[in-house]
């Protein structure tokens, strides 16, 4: 090693990645290796995630996958919207995937979600194919929803969307909690708002009713810096959301990196488990589209703005350098994956393109529980014959 170091000096990228590959362990049998990331910031919390990371090499590899797919799943709807192939509203994470991806890698299978209208991210972690998600968008039969949700409204197991309405899938979540402790079932809920909802009053009702019975509810406030066209500082007179709890304890992390994301929220599941109550998380990241697709986004914020977090801060190319140089993985492998996360999502727009729409009977159907296949009053003679 000291013959290394005086050839060449221990500044260079090579003495870098020797001392890494020397500290490197192996534990069966998958490479790892040891990142640092930004230390969070604690409310009413003695101490919190660590900022010494480890991943191995198969994590790094579904992890960028995992992103990439959201990435240019969320590319596609924008082009199938601008075709007039999707209609009605359409929000999109392009930006923040590493808060969806970094979130779930820490979670089990039976823990709960529950989440706004930006949501097909989380759909796709949550086991729903990326065919699935563009018939969905585009009203197909074959859509997770048969094409009657659209963006805003996807479930699938243990994931309740997909809500319109702002904040108000908040409390929901904290109702998803009570049922995990009333069953004494030991998972969490994750309730997830964006940093305009965190201002909505029926959000300081759920901390409330979360901490007093110590529900296993993570509030995560995805803080992308607008809520619609409004900068945080302009509709907040406090923009520390995490400490927004007051009496529920709290963590800031950032959302650009998915791997501080992802040992944030190992600690907060553990911390919930334990029994200790709620915790509000805010997780900092950027979104690069407007609020919706019916939003520019660059009437409130430049587009120099935008590129700039596009060059310095994007969340897939930070975590693509940071495993490359680290030689845990290689450039050959990213670029395979890249090549079949693109061939898998144009074979998903081609059949959300060419799939059926729902019969016109199916109109009447899923209005209730158990609805019955007509429903009186709402059928086409009954229409007429009202007239």
């Amino acid at each position: 090693m000291s013959v290394f170091i005086k050839k060449f000096g221990t500044k260079s990228k090579f003495f870098h990645r020797a001392t890494l590959a020397m500290c490197r362990s192996y534990t069966n049998g998958a490479q790892e290796a040891k990142f640092t990331t930004q230390d969070c910031k604690l409310h009413k919390l003695e101490s919190g995630p660590s900022s010494e990371v480890t991943l191995n090499r198969d994590d790094a590899l579904d992890i960028y996958r995992k992103m990439q797919v959201i990435r240019r799943m969320e590319t596609a709807a924008s082009n199938l919207y601008k075709s007039k192939e999707i209609r009605g509203f359409l929000h999109l994470y392009s930006g923040q995937e590493a808060c969806a991806v970094g979130m779930k890698a820490s979670m089990t299978d039976d823990d709960h979600i529950i989440t706004a209208y930006r949501c097909h991210g989380w759909t796709y972690l949550m086991g729903v194919s990326v065919h699935q998600i563009l018939a969905e968008l585009t009203g197909r039969s074959t859509g997770i929803q048969r094409g009657k949700g659209g963006s805003m409204h996807m479930y699938t197991k243990n994931f309740y969307g997909g809500n319109g309405i702002v904040g108000a899938q908040v409390p929901l979540g904290a109702g998803v909690a009570l049922a995990q402790k009333y069953n004494n079932t030991k998972n969490v809920c994750v309730a997830l708002y964006g940093d305009g909802a965190a201002n909505q009053g029926q959000i300081f009702e759920a901390y409330n009713i979360s901490k007093l019975w110590d529900l296993p509810c993570i509030f995560v406030c995805e803080n992308n810096k607008f809520g619609m066209g409004t900068a945080v500082d302009r509709a907040s007179a406090s923009t520390d959301y995490y400490s927004r709890g007051d009496y529920v304890p709290g963590l800031w992390v950032d959302g650009m990196d998915v791997l501080a994301v992802r040992e944030a929220m190992r600690w907060a599941t553990e911390y919930c488990r334990a029994g200790k109550g709620p915790l509000v998380m805010e997780v900092e990241t950027y979104r690069y589209y407007g609020h919706s697709m019916s939003d520019p986004g660059t009437s409130y914020r430049t587009r120099d703005e935008i590129q700039e977090i596009r060059q310095q801060r994007d969340p897939i190319t930070n975590f693509k350098e940071r495993i490359t140089s680290n030689d845990l993985v290689t450039a050959e492998e990213l670029k395979k994956i890249d090549l079949e996360v693109r061939g898998e999502v144009d074979d998903a727009v081609k059949k959300a393109k060419t799939d059926p729409e729902l019969d016109v009977p199916e109109t009447f159907h899923d209005i209730s529980y158990k609805s019955p296949s007509t429903v009186r009053g709402c059928d086409a003679f009954s229409f007429h014959q009202s007239r």
